[in-house]
């Protein structure tokens, strides 16, 4: 880039310029405004000449010299754009990204327009001294693959008299993670697993309350000696006692995603004949958000969290623990989508023994329920949460209620099915939904010895 040009901001990657020494594009072409000036030069310069008034004829040249310099001098090329996402758009509820614009030299100004599916255009005209980096950003509720911005631009010349090449970037794929909410307690599994952790067992350990007093045994170490108690037990020191504390244990959690479909709160679009609309939250979106809150609870206690897909087998994730654990969980939740008609499962997915199952599931049909039931048989402590978005009915017709009804009534016997089963239903679209993680806590922890059925 030429010394002449202003220095790009700090941090701005400089992109390739086509007026240094790269390959000269198109010239740019002429606009009304140009046509218009020639003509009225012209005129005016023909007329002095005829009328013999120099002072006339001096007033059209210089609209005529200066559309004869517009023309020589205009740039070639075409402007470059460059959309890229920034970390903090990758989350949350709003999209942003910066354009990095690059104009041939000789340009004035560049017209932008910047879209997004599901929101309006916004256009603007910008000054760009060869390079500009332009910040943009949208609100959106959904998580996942999804479009960033597509960006046109055209550029202008001095005065407007010539204008370059429209040019259109497409909108790049960005992965848009799943926020995580705050909750303050989670239920346990029925049995916790392990000799560290943050939780206390039934097992006689180190770490953990107290679980009694005991008789000085082999093993015992001198220090866990409670002279209180042996000397209301044993005034003469005939037998020592020790206290004895309860082991501390982890827990196993698998969050089981049923990522088959995908609806949003307007049953008309249940068919796939109709599109989601852009601010109405999914199925999935739900479920992603959801899954996000468990596995950063439980991560956070020092845990282990693992994923299964209902809808595509390749996507297990082993549990894990730590903070790279709930990186690697998040970034698993967020590529969760629908792909194709996933093939009927033989046999549930394995599970650790004795892990604590969450299942995220809208329940429209019976295999996300017949699998909780058949992890409640095999002993595992299973909470179910239903994903599926509050239904919008105002805007259906007769037939589309009673169909509607009907599937509300076969998904209600399926849940209470569930329930009936020994699982525990969590709502997640109600507002309640955390205060009845918290409840299923307080069940676990209300016996000796937590998470022990």
């Amino acid at each position: 880039m030429s010394g002449t040009g202003p220095v790009p901001p700090r941090g701005t990657v400089r992109l390739p310029d086509r007026a240094e020494g790269a390959p000269l594009g198109p010239a740019w072409s002429v606009t009304p405004p140009l046509v218009w000036t020639v003509a009225a030069g012209l005129a005016v310069l023909v007329l002095g000449v005829l009328g013999g008034r120099p002072d006339v004829a001096a007033l059209g040249a210089p609209c005529v010299l200066g559309a004869v310099w517009a023309l020589w001098a205009r740039p070639r090329g075409s402007v470059w754009a460059d959309v890229v996402p920034t970390a903090e758009g990758r989350s949350g509820a709003e999209l942003t990204a910066e354009v990095r614009l690059t104009a041939p030299v000789g340009t004035e100004a560049v017209r932008v327009r910047v879209s997004r599916p599901g929101h309006g255009a916004t256009e603007a005209l910008v000054h760009v001294p060869l390079t500009r980096t332009l910040g943009v950003a949208a609100a959106s509720v959904r998580t996942g693959p999804q479009d960033l911005f597509r960006v046109e631009r055209q550029g202008v010349g001095p005065g407007g008299l010539v204008v370059g090449p429209v040019d259109e970037e497409p909108p790049s794929v960005v992965l848009v993670l799943p926020t995580a909410r705050s909750v303050a307690d989670l239920p346990l599994p029925t049995r916790l697993r392990g000799l560290s952790g943050q939780h206390e067992s039934r097992r006689a350990g180190d770490g953990g309350g107290l679980r009694d007093i005991h008789p000085f045994q082999p093993g015992d170490t001198l220090r866990r000696i409670d002279w209180r108690a042996t000397a209301r037990r044993s005034p003469r020191l005939e037998q020592l006692y020790v206290r004895r504390t309860l082991a501390l244990a982890e827990a196993v959690v698998t969050l089981v995603v049923d990522s088959r479909d995908e609806v949003g709160p307007d049953p008309r679009t249940w068919s796939g004949m109709r599109a989601i609309r852009p601010d109405d939250a999914t199925s999935l979106d739900l479920a992603r958000q959801a899954a996000a809150t468990v596995a950063q609870g439980f991560l956070a206690a020092g845990d282990r969290v693992g994923v299964e897909d209902l809808g595509v087998r390749r996507r297990a994730l082993r549990p894990g623990a730590g903070r790279r654990q709930l990186d690697r969980v998040v970034h698993q939740l967020a590529l969760l989508r629908p792909e194709g008609d996933p093939a009927r499962r033989v046999r549930p997915p394995h599970l650790t023994t004795g892990s604590l199952v969450v299942l995220f599931s809208t329940f429209l049909d019976p295999e996300a329920a017949e699998l909780a039931r058949t992890w409640r048989r095999a002993g595992h402590r299973v909470v179910a949460v239903d994903v599926l978005p509050r239904l919008r009915v105002r805007a259906l017709d007769q037939r589309e209620r009673v169909a509607l009804r009907m599937v509300q009534i076969e998904r209600s016997d399926r849940l209470d099915d569930v329930v009936a089963a020994g699982a525990e239903l969590v709502r997640w679209a109600d507002d309640d939904a955390s205060a009845r993680l918290q409840a299923f806590a307080r069940l676990s922890h209300r016996r000796p010895g937590p998470g022990v059925g």
